[in-house]
């Protein structure tokens, strides 16, 4: 199997594309072929050593969607063959991996692999913005300082985005609105078309 490796901190020239082996799952885990990855700027705060992964080498990447191919002993809920998307663990950019199973969610046919990938890391900070530290109400204005970005799409996806009408912002901003989140299919990340910069 194939998976990009961090052998030591630095700039893109440290992604190893190379064989790995990840093994079965253990208890209350699964294994999950990959068909999309997430790819978030975290993932350079990883590679450069700004945020420490618990060792060296490593896999980068904090969230993916795909199938399940195996689960480990204890887990309930997912069978081999399951769409599913997961989030919070590193090792998302491999064609494979082994995921706690706390941290898969079933991934409904009508969301695809590549939505599925690039929604879990943005979608649950907005949701932890909007319910958790203040939780918004109607009636309730919300200032999103950076639109432009993951989180800011889904916080403002079909939201009203006030600016003068004349502006080069307000201009950009309709176009950013249009966007959906980014993600990357194993097939042009594997092949290293698609890796973050930074």
């Amino acid at each position: 199997m194939k998976a990009i490796r961090v052998h030591r901190h630095g700039g893109p020239d440290v992604l190893a594309y190379e064989d790995v082996d990840i093994g079965q799952p253990g208890p209350g885990e699964v294994r999950v072929r990959n068909r999309a990855v997430g790819l978030n700027f975290v993932d350079i705060y990883f590679r450069t050593g700004e945020y420490a992964p618990s060792a060296l080498p490593f896999t980068p990447g904090n969230e993916g969607a795909g199938e399940i191919v195996a689960v480990g002993e204890g887990v309930s809920g997912f069978a081999p063959g399951d769409r599913v998307a997961y989030v919070e663990t590193l090792g998302a950019y491999a064609e494979e991996r082994i995921v706690p199973a706390h941290f898969v969610v079933h991934l409904p046919d009508a969301i695809d692999f590549e939505t599925g990938a690039a929604m879990m890391l943005k979608g649950l900070t907005a949701q932890y913005l909007l319910r958790r530290t203040f939780r918004v109400e109607a009636g309730h204005t919300v200032l999103v300082q950076a639109a432009a970005g993951g989180v800011g799409l889904i916080l403002t996806n079909g939201r009203s985005i006030s600016a003068p009408p004349s502006s080069a912002r307000s201009v950009r901003q309709r176009r950013l609105n249009s966007r959906a989140p980014m993600a990357a299919t194993m097939s042009s990340t594997m092949a290293g078309k698609t890796l973050p910069r930074g």
